[in-house]
């Protein structure tokens, strides 16, 4: 290549890469954009177009890309330690990012296990669960429960937890057997309820399905509030008291999968704050280091850790590692964004944005025939649409209408990844209204083009 060529740097991805969550074939007609820089809520091709990140790169980019506070953290650790195995050692990012979490974390939530992505964070989860009934006197609880369409990553253990069948559908000879409880669907709440006025009577579903297996189930995993793959379903906070209840009663660990929803994401530091409870065990990753370093943890009580702490040749030590658990790097840039939220501006500001976020959504879109629901929680918004806004009806999931609206989204410079026919927007916490207002203007034109009114 002469010093006049340019490469193509989309030609030399597909000769080496296959990206995730995606047929390649799509791939020969809409070539990958390839990113040379991000600055906010905008990133940056090599050919020198930009784009708004509104779903905050798979819901991760908490405070923008690039964001200063987190870019100086970091290199600053780089200089001092890169890593250090995380067995008998330890290193002062990973210790005062425990001790600062631990001051946000929902009651009781004290001890933190390191993982390095959010399904690894689950898996681990799952086994300090049924190892705590082995080593308690309850061998019997070696199942779990899980919402139905809930989504929890896409190890083998994670996989068998979750419920959508285009991550599930080809695996169920290989996964878990899993008891599922029929979730709440707001949308088409089989009560006739709404979400805003309701006693979440499809909480009884839960209750008869722990009458039935409770006894053999060691944990409940659960979405806190929304359920993401799912079509980013929102469902009421008293939902989580009834399900805590049912634990309780029947000695099951409740898991919060806050993976997604952690961070003010949903108006909140965490999810299950709106409910006034806490889980017995809390995954967290995406958020945690603001997008910037692959990390997770699981974070739970003394009361299960205790009961791991005993002398070596008992073998009750829960032994479960990852190479790079508690990275010094991932953990400063996890202990920058605390620092920025710290002082509660940036949530505040986020939750103002978010009213006028929602109402500009509602107003430019509601009225659309084929927009069958819009729900909020946070700056989360999302827009179902569907084939008859009456019955309800989805549109055939061989249209694909949602990704040809992502498709015309990236060519007006917005990038949306619509959850099948959802389209959703959950950017950074620092988005500006004028940003929302392009980007609900640019879905909305989108929309129309695909569906016309």
């Amino acid at each position: 290549m002469t010093v006049c060529e340019k490469k193509d740097w989309a030609k030399t991805d597909l000769k080496y890469i296959w990206h995730p969550c995606s047929q390649m074939k799509d791939y020969e007609e809409f070539p990958p954009i390839v990113i040379d820089h991000g600055e906010g809520i905008y990133l940056y091709d090599t050919e020198g177009s930009k784009y708004m990140d509104v779903i905050s790169s798979w819901w991760c980019n908490l405070l923008g890309h690039c964001n200063p506070v987190i870019n100086a953290a970091v290199k600053k650790q780089i200089d001092n330690l890169e890593h250090v195995i995380f067995a008998n050692f330890s290193h002062k990012p990973a210790i005062e990012l425990c001790e600062r979490l631990a001051q946000v974390l929902p009651e009781g939530l004290c001890k933190f296990n390191f993982t390095d992505n959010g399904s690894s964070a689950i898996e681990a989860a799952m086994k300090v669960s049924f190892q705590y009934h082995e080593q308690t006197g309850n061998p019997q609880k070696t199942r779990f429960m899980a919402l139905s369409e809930a989504y929890h990553g896409e190890t083998i253990g994670a996989l068998s937890v979750g419920d959508c069948d285009l991550y599930t559908k080809l695996y169920k000879p290989i996964l878990m057997d899993v008891i599922r409880i029929q979730g709440p669907d707001c949308y088409r709440c089989p009560y006739g309820k709404d979400r805003n006025h309701c006693n979440c009577e499809c909480a009884e579903k839960a209750a008869d399905t722990f009458r039935k297996y409770g006894k053999e189930t060691s944990g409940l995993l659960v979405e806190p509030l929304l359920q993401g793959s799912a079509g980013m379903k929102v469902y009421p906070p008293l939902y989580l008291k009834k399900l805590r209840e049912l634990c309780d009663e029947y000695n099951v660990h409740l898991i919060a999968d806050e993976i997604a929803t952690g961070y003010g994401r949903t108006g909140k530091m965490f999810a299950f704050d709106h409910a006034g409870v806490s889980p017995d065990i809390m995954c967290l990753s995406k958020g945690l280091t603001g997008g910037y370093m692959p990390m997770a943890l699981f974070v739970t009580t003394q009361k299960i850790y205790d009961a791991f702490y005993a002398d070596y040749n008992t073998g009750k030590a829960f032994m479960h590692s990852h190479t790079y658990s508690g990275n010094p790097l991932a953990c400063s840039a996890a202990i920058a964004v605390l620092d920025i939220l710290k002082d509660g501006t940036v949530l505040k500001k986020a939750n103002e944005n978010a009213e006028y976020f929602t109402r500009i959504i509602k107003e430019k879109f509601a009225s659309h025939k084929n927009v069958g629901d819009i729900r909020t929680i946070g700056l989360i918004n999302a827009i179902e649409l569907v084939k008859d806004k009456k019955t309800k009806e989805p549109f055939d999931s061989k249209l694909r209408t949602g990704y040809q609206i992502y498709r015309k989204a990236l060519k007006k410079g917005v990038l949306l990844r619509p959850l099948g026919d959802v389209i959703y927007f959950t950017p950074p916490l620092i988005i500006e209204k004028k940003d929302m207002d392009i980007a609900t203007d640019v879905a909305l034109e989108c929309l129309k083009e695909v569906l016309p009114s």
